[in-house]
């Protein structure tokens, strides 16, 4: 029923295909559908499955190949392509029916029976021969043209011939034409006719004739008298003992180093032209004698193991030519003429590749410990000289061996890349893993490395090195993407296609001239980069769109270098005010996070924003924090933390760099803040007297000029270093093509705003020279505060001396000296100068704050500047003074001879910096 309900569909579905009719004819529909099943079901013949049959011949071809029929195998496969041309539609059912009738054809085949099928070749006249020739012309009566010198004993180079040998060599043989056109002729036969070939003695004629043709293998080698002698061989015999010297085989005129045996000598050829023509054979067989040895080692590495075994094929390759030329010989099928220098020029294009891949082993075999992949640095040099010289087969089979090589060597390279996987105890690939776990912002710098020798040398072939940080950043991605649990990212490299690495796709015969290196690296490139580019793309749309990397980037600039000016000042003078107080409290790591979370929560994410003070930051005192700008603010740590993938890209190396950028910056926010300060209206009432005009021009004219300085630098800092530089570096981290090059361009930015900001270690002495500027900075203020102090004391003095006359004068004073207020009036007599400042400062706008600071101050200076001691303050400004002048010509005449020097990409940068300062130069 299930039977039936399947075709009862099949028929409604083929019914609406064929005739189209519309559902509203459901009459037609009804009967075109009995029709159908009508015919169907009566239908008891099928048709041949022609699937079937071609399934069932494909196996009888397997089958004979496994039974050890190969002929038979080669005969089916031979007569089946054969009939691809007569196809017809009656041709499976012919082939059925002869299937069904094969019994047993594996082990019942004669293949003889295939000759009954042949046409017989008509009768062919005969050919012309010698012998008629000799007959027709007259040759038999000119006996002197028949008459040689026979060479085989006088040409010996061992031992002394006697006298009897010399009258041999001298006498003159006559040779009869039967003797010189018979094949039974026991001297060289220079010419092979198929009639040689025609008469096969059976039995013990046969068995005869061998002997008495390998009678010369056991010839002695001395004759009656005891004198040495050569043994006579026939061209035929050294041909075939040739033959099987390049073979590979034993022979008897060869040692097992293929030197030629010299006890053996060819009839009727003088001893030194044999001996060149043997050494010749000789010198062929000492050059393939290494590449058999090779191929017949056991290797276990898989590198040399492919290196063999097309060793192997290439020496296939020659021993077939060698069989298909010994079958010349022996299956003569037309005249041939054999010769010895024919076979050398017939073998050469086939020996010539041969011996460049002899010497190639030649040279794995001299080299002490030599890399597995040692011997495709030694193709890869020799493919290119081949193709250098001409040499088109040397070229093609060289080339062809090593991309066959190099795609066992592609293999861990290949798995590297697409499943960032390593081969256990792969010695031979040229990235190595750290043996223990690291933490994850460093599996991309430390977790895999690159292979090297003792030396230092990159264990990798030379011709791979241009693409070796691809490769390696290309497998560091996708680990990188499985650790982001982005597995079914790197799914798709593996299914994509790659370009092909062997010789027919690498080197193109339209390119033949083009050379092989530029060939091979432009397509291993192709190759790489159909792995390496999509992992890059899609890691660094990760780190940017789920990772957040701008927000990272930005969050750096606004912590470290200031971007945002306001909420650095929140943060910048919030420590500057706890430095001038004295206070302590700041130093403390939460109360620091919290200044620091405060300042910059508007445009960071807070929480991960922390800060401390370093240990030797710690250990200065309030008062020597505040009097210098080297002391306490070198030692202030804002960590901001990064996910780890953003970690990669912003390594440790440059968030120290941040640091200094930081400080630095921090540094000089300290000295313009102090500059920038409102001075009191007291400062200038106390100056109004003949003696301070001038050191009051003097402290203005100084404190203008170190403001100018100071807000110079940070121009400078702010407009020519780091906004240029930031805005190069989110354009370099967009056109980045792996995570390599995005850390690298992060990396050169912290190099280039270092350098370009005068912290490099060139410009130490002029950094160290800008930070004596703003510690002067801070002597100016204390020397101001310390003469305000230092005025009103005295006139506090004053009044108090003068209130001390009156005192004295009035009639009063035994009541006054006796009254209990009388120690209170001193009291305020002594702090009528403070009420009097409070009130000035309070019309100024000015908190008591400020007078607690000018305490402060004085204390400063009275602990900090001991070397202005003694020293009258308008001496202390023009000393001052003087040390500024200095400090700006030496800084810029530094900046100016370090970038004639230097050949730094910031230069330009400190030859700009240098001509803005010299504006401030008096001359």
């Amino acid at each position: 029923m299930a039977y039936l309900a399947q075709l009862g569909i099949l028929t409604d579905e083929l019914v609406a295909a064929v005739t189209a009719i519309p559902e509203t004819q459901q009459e037609r529909r009804e009967a075109c559908r009995e029709f159908v099943l009508r015919s169907v079901r009566q239908h008891n013949y099928a048709s041949t499955n022609h699937f079937e049959v071609q399934a069932r011949l494909d196996g009888f071809e397997e089958r004979f190949h496994v039974v050890g029929r190969e002929a038979l195998a080669l005969a089916l496969r031979k007569r089946l392509d054969a009939l691809e041309q007569h196809r017809n539609q009656h041709m499976p059912e012919i082939l059925h029916l002869i299937l069904e009738l094969a019994d047993k054809p594996a082990q019942k085949s004669d293949l003889g029976s295939l000759d009954l099928l042949l046409q017989p070749d008509e009768d062919a006249p005969p050919k012309l021969t010698w012998r008629e020739i000799a007959r027709e012309d007259g040759w038999k009566e000119e006996r002197d043209i028949w008459r040689f010198i026979d060479y085989s004993q006088a040409s010996s180079d061992e031992g002394e011939p006697d006298a009897k040998s010399e009258a041999k060599s001298e006498a003159k043989t006559e040779a009869t034409i039967e003797s010189l056109t018979t094949a039974t002729s026991t001297e060289d036969v220079p010419l092979r006719t198929v009639q040689d070939s025609a008469f096969k003695p059976q039995g013990d004629e046969l068995l005869k004739q061998i002997r008495d043709s390998q009678s010369w293998r056991h010839a002695s080698a001395t004759s009656e008298d005891g004198k040495l002698r050569k043994t006579p061989i026939s061209t035929t015999q050294l041909l075939r003992e040739c033959l099987f010297m390049l073979a590979g085989l034993e022979t008897t005129l060869f040692d097992a180093e293929c030197c030629p045996v010299t006890r053996y000598q060819l009839a009727g050829v003088s001893w030194d032209a044999y001996k060149a023509l043997v050494t010749s054979f000789s010198e062929c067989g000492r050059k393939l004698a290494p590449l058999r040895a090779f191929a017949r080692t056991k290797e276990e590495l898989p590198l040399l193991q492919v290196f063999q075994d097309s060793l192997q094929k290439a020496l296939r390759s020659l021993d077939q030519e060698l069989v298909t030329y010994q079958g010349r010989l022996v299956a003569i099928e037309e005249d041939v003429v054999v010769s010895l220098i024919g076979v050398l020029v017939e073998l050469g294009p086939t020996l010539t590749p041969l011996y460049a891949l002899s010497d190639i082993v030649r040279q794995l075999q001299e080299e002490r410990n030599p890399h597995a992949f040692r011997y495709l640095e030694l193709l890869y040099d020799a493919v290119g000289i081949s193709q250098l010289q001409g040499q088109r087969a040397t070229y093609r089979l060289l080339g062809s061996i090593f991309l066959d090589c190099f795609q066992v060597y592609l293999k861990p390279i290949r798995l590297w890349m697409e499943e960032g996987r390593l081969l256990p105890g792969d010695r031979t690939f040229f990235v190595s893993e750290s043996p223990t776990k690291l933490p994850l912002p460093q599996v991309w710098k430390s977790q895999f490395n690159l292979l090297r020798t003792t030396e230092g040398q990159l264990h990798a072939p030379r011709f791979l090195k241009p693409a070796i940080d691809r490769i390696l950043a290309a497998g560091k991605s996708i680990v990188v993407l499985n650790h982001m649990k982005q597995r079914e990212s790197t799914r798709q490299y593996r299914a994509g296609t790659e370009p092909k690495m062997d010789f027919a796709a690498v080197c193109p015969d339209e390119l033949e001239f083009a050379p092989f290196s530029e060939l091979f690296s432009a397509a291993f490139d192709a190759w790489i980069q159909s792995k390496h580019h999509t992992a890059a793309a899609t890691l660094r749309e990760l780190l940017f769109s789920t990772y957040g990397l701008s927000q990272a980037l930005d969050a750096l600039e606004h912590i470290y270098l200031m971007s945002d000016g306001a909420r650095s000042d929140a943060f910048a003078s919030s420590i500057f005010r706890h430095l001038d107080n004295f206070s302590s409290t700041w130093k403390d790591r939460f109360t620091l996070t919290e200044i620091a979370q405060e300042a910059f929560s508007a445009c960071v994410d807070a929480p991960r924003l922390s800060a401390e003070l370093e240990r030797g930051g710690l250990a200065h005192s309030a008062l020597a924090s505040r009097s210098s700008v080297r002391l306490s603010l070198p030692a202030i740590r804002l960590r901001y933390r990064l996910s780890w993938p953003i970690q990669i890209v912003v390594s440790d190396e440059g968030i120290r760099g941040y640091h200094t950028i930081f400080t630095f910056l921090l540094q000089t926010r300290r000295a313009i803040s102090i500059l920038q300060r409102p001075l009191p209206n007291s400062y200038s009432r106390n100056n109004i007297n003949t003696d301070g005009n001038s050191a009051a021009l003097t402290y203005y004219l100084l404190r203008t000029k170190l403001l100018w300085f100071c807000t110079t630098l940070m121009t400078y800092l702010t407009t020519l270093v780091l906004a240029p530089s930031t805005a190069r570096l989110r354009s370099e981290l967009r056109d980045a093509v792996d995570l390599d090059s995005m850390a690298a361009a992060h990396a050169a930015f912290i190099s280039r705003i270092l350098s370009e900001s005068c912290q490099g270690t060139k410009l130490q002495p002029i950094r160290e020279c800008v930070l004596d500027v703003f510690d002067q900075v801070i002597r100016l203020e204390d020397a101001r505060k310390a003469e305000a102090v230092r005025r009103e004391q005295e006139a506090r003095e004053i009044e108090r001396l003068s209130m001390s006359a009156v005192m004295e004068s009035s009639p009063l004073k035994a009541k006054v000296a006796l009254s209990p207020v009388k120690g209170k009036r001193r009291s305020m007599g002594r702090g009528r100068g403070k009420i009097a400042k409070e009130e000035d400062e309070e019309q100024d706008g000015e908190e008591e704050e400020e007078e607690e600071d000018d305490d402060g101050w004085w204390f400063g200076e009275k602990s900090v500047a001991r070397e202005d001691e003694g020293k009258p303050y308008p001496v202390r400004l023009r000393e001052m003074l003087g040390d500024y002048e200095r400090h700006l010509r030496f800084v810029a005449s530094g900046l100016r001879a370090v970038a004639r020097a230097s050949r730094d990409e910031a230069a330009a940068k400190w030859d700009l910096l240098a001509e803005m300062l010299e504006v401030g130069i008096r001359e």
